[in-house]
């Protein structure tokens, strides 16, 4: 990693009911989610204007779902960012639910 480069890290917030993005100590972003039994429905998703424009969303959702694929859930893309995310990423399509 560069210098001056933050880590950008993906993580849960199950408390929160959502994904946050953040780079070093500074949150970035979210994506917010209700939970079901077998699936996880993300119906927002966003990034604060001093970061955007730097992939942060995309790290956001690929973090997402890569954590949803690992818990064994399904999601339910109700957020256009997320629903166009998934569509342009084939191999996330196994996990989407009506």
């Amino acid at each position: 990693m560069a210098a001056g480069d933050d880590p950008v890290r993906v993580l849960l917030n199950e408390d929160g009911h959502r994904y946050e993005v953040w780079t070093g100590d500074e949150l970035a972003g979210f994506a917010s989610f209700r939970k079901g039994p077998d699936r996880v429905t993300i119906f927002h998703a966003e990034v604060g204007p001093a970061h955007e424009g730097r992939g942060l969303g995309s790290r956001l959702a690929a973090g997402a779902l890569d954590d949803l694929r690992a818990r064994g859930l399904g999601v339910v893309p109700s957020c256009p960012f997320m629903a166009a995310y998934v569509g342009e990423h084939p191999e996330y399509a196994d996990l989407v639910r009506e």
